[in-house]
């Protein structure tokens, strides 16, 4: 009894009973119509006892398909939301009920039953129930609130098809049309929607169309998507994007969302090794410094997402630890988690914390990373935190006995021209010093660029400007960065954690450089504004600024690793540093200019006195 009721509801519980009694009615109307059209058309003469076989005949029919179009989950789905699957289901449960029906009335027999009734009620009635159907769907698509807006899908035929499959349903949005990057595709239809492309241009189909909206739906990375975010750009379109799977599967929508700076990036997902992560990470003990950054905090995240035994954050910032703890308890609640503040200069700290959670793998973020702040007043502070604070983090893995140690670097490490960059590269030199020292530890650094939207990075000041009415002040015309987004570094972080051997320094692919001044004309564009409105300013380079950016160094060459996305740099041996030396001679300097010339003399490649060309 409990199992009929589940299987009854399990099919009509969705939609009610008026689908299937209008099935009903429509099988009727077709088992009259095939007898009309078998003996009236075909002008046939109709057998005495035809009122008696339609009478007979027409309950059993009704009967026998609607019981087929319920065992086969016909009704599942509402009918204004029919697709192909339902459509599937629908010519399934057709051939089985013609089959079944013509089984019954050979048992029935019926005397004079006219045979061919068998084969032309299938068709009629199939076609009936599949119209009515689509008839559903398309009035469901035209009946459109009249708040919904209308866009432009960008894109070509390939790509917009999926876009359209998503907007589907959606009553907030509705496509207009359709734009094509391929010439060739200029002129096609799709699913009832003119694609348009060049020569005319978008801003034109745009205008055609009275559309304020595009919906991006090229592939990301792609020459197409970037071509296309360009022309947009300039048509002044609003530009919208289809969430990613784990923003939307939570919620169960894919309504389009803004397009965010991220999206302009256009760079595909990082795909990494899973099960080693897991392999690696699962039971054991995971510990990050500078926890409450936006690397350490985006490390964290994916930590958990790996399924870390036990997660140790440790920062100095006690509100930035503090908000950390807010969001991972919200997100993770099962996941045990500990929650530090320490500063990584105090060796007898980190020491006596290693010792107490016993980490099988370590993330070193903790760092000072801002240029101009570092340059002068604050050079000894860089110093002791990048230089001093690595080599006390790294003893202190090596002590309680970790498997591997990851000190997040930087591509200003290369060259430097600032004391953040070259504190950086000293404190890689350390790093190899230190993992020829304790060879039970694998310890490797990571260096990368800029990362969008990370504390202190341009994209937060950009934004606050916009908001402020601006202007927005870019140093340099000819400023370019490489950048990345926080969760495609914190991964490849992960991944070079999991790959690296002891002593190397992995460089991250990072794509194509940006200019800074392109980067704070899309902010602008993003926000709604022209840029008549938001005015952009050059300030001139500030102390130690580059105008271009390097990965690796002059003497360097580098080597594939097994992930397409990640480098191991070679550098030249330029010897081993004497660290306690090192250490003793850190923590007696004062001046600024005391610490450029240590940093002269133990990173040869430093120059503060100027900027190398592109």
């Amino acid at each position: 009894m409990k199992r009929s009721w589940r299987w009854k509801s399990a099919t009509t519980s969705r939609i009610g009973w008026m689908p299937p009694l209008q099935d009903a009615v429509a099988v009727a109307v077709c088992w009259l119509a095939a007898f009309v059209f078998r003996f009236s058309l075909l002008r046939n003469n109709a057998p005495p006892n035809i009122v008696h076989i339609v009478a007979a005949s027409l309950p059993l029919a009704v009967a026998v398909w609607i019981g087929c179009l319920l065992a086969f989950g016909a009704y599942r789905t509402p009918w204004r939301y029919a697709s192909l699957p339902d459509v599937r289901r629908l010519v399934t449960a057709a051939g089985v009920a013609s089959l079944a029906l013509a089984a019954s009335l050979l048992i029935v027999r019926l005397p004079s039953f006219p045979r061919s009734i068998v084969l032309i009620h299938p068709l009629l009635a199939g076609g009936a129930l599949l119209a009515m159907r689509l008839l559903a769907r398309a009035r469901a698509e035209r009946a459109l609130p009249g708040g919904s807006q209308p866009l432009l899908v960008l894109g070509s035929v390939d790509e917009a098809a999926g876009a359209l499959v998503a907007l589907k349903g959606n009553r907030q949005w509705r496509a207009r049309g359709v734009y094509s990057p391929l010439a060739e595709e200029a002129g096609r239809s799709l699913q009832g929607l003119d694609v348009l492309g060049a020569p005319q241009s978008l801003a034109d189909a745009a205008r055609e169309l009275r559309v304020q909206h595009a919906l991006v739906a090229a592939t990301a990375g792609s020459a197409r998507r970037r071509l296309l975010l360009e022309q947009a750009s300039g048509a002044q379109l609003a530009l919208l994007t289809l969430p990613r799977a784990e923003d939307w599967l939570p919620q169960g929508r894919s309504a389009p969302r803004s397009l965010e700076l991220d999206d302009l990036l256009g760079r595909e997902a990082v795909q990494l090794d899973a099960r080693g992560l897991s392999d690696l990470l699962a039971g054991g003990c995971a510990l990050v410094t500078g926890a409450g950054g936006s690397i350490g905090s985006e490390l964290c995240r994916q930590l958990a997402r790996f399924g870390v035994g036990h997660l140790v954050c440790v920062d100095s910032s006690e509100y930035a630890i503090y908000q950390l703890e807010q969001e991972l308890a919200g997100r993770h609640p099962g996941l045990p988690t500990t929650y530090l503040t320490a500063n990584v200069r105090e060796a007898a700290r980190l020491h006596e914390l290693f010792a107490a959670h016993r980490p099988r793998i370590v993330f070193h973020a903790a760092a000072y990373k801002h240029v101009p702040l570092m340059e002068r007043d604050n050079a000894v502070e860089a110093l002791r935190t990048n230089v001093l604070g690595t080599i006390h983090a790294a003893r202190a893995a090596a002590a309680c006995g970790a498997q591997r140690f990851v000190l997040i670097s930087t591509d200003k490490a290369v060259n430097p021209t600032n004391v953040m960059g070259a504190s950086k590269r000293l404190a890689e030199r350390a790093l190899q010093a230190l993992a020829r020292e304790h060879q039970g530890t694998r310890m490797v650094a990571v260096r990368f660029g800029n990362v969008l939207g990370s504390s202190g990075s341009v994209v937060p000041r950009f934004a606050a400007q916009i908001a402020a009415g601006g202007p927005v002040t870019v140093t340099h015309p000819d400023i370019v960065r490489y950048f990345m987004t926080i969760p495609e570094a914190a991964q490849l972080v992960l991944q070079a954690g999991l790959v690296g051997d002891s002593g190397q320094i992995y460089v991250l692919d990072m794509g194509e450089p940006v200019r800074i001044v392109d980067l704070a004309r899309l902010m602008v564009r993003l926000s709604g504004r022209r840029e008549d409105e938001v005015p952009i300013v050059f300030s001139g380079l500030r102390p130690g600024e580059k105008l271009y950016e390097e990965l690796l160094a002059d003497d360097e060459t580098t080597l594939p690793t097994p992930h397409p996305k990640l480098r191991v740099a070679r550098h030249a041996d330029d010897g081993l540093l004497a660290l306690d030396a090192l250490a003793a001679r850190i923590g007696a300097l004062r001046a600024p200019d005391a610490v450029r010339a240590l940093l002269a003399e133990q990173v040869p490649e430093y120059n503060s006195a100027g900027h190398p060309a592109p």
